[in-house]
């Protein structure tokens, strides 16, 4: 649970200097980007299943 709590610290304070620098936000778009995410680390674990 610290790792998700420090993670999301960190994506707010990113988040909060990138709009404060009014750069664009270093993500994905909302919904694919996350799916996308949620592939790459659904793909890892099967991949590790498999192999193990």
């Amino acid at each position: 649970m610290g790792e998700i709590a420090t993670a999301t610290a960190a994506g707010l304070v990113v988040g909060a200097l990138f709009s404060a620098l009014k750069l664009p936000l270093p993500a994905p778009p909302v919904l694919s980007g996350i799916m996308g995410i949620v592939g790459v680390y659904l793909g890892g674990i099967l991949f590790k299943t498999l192999v193990s």
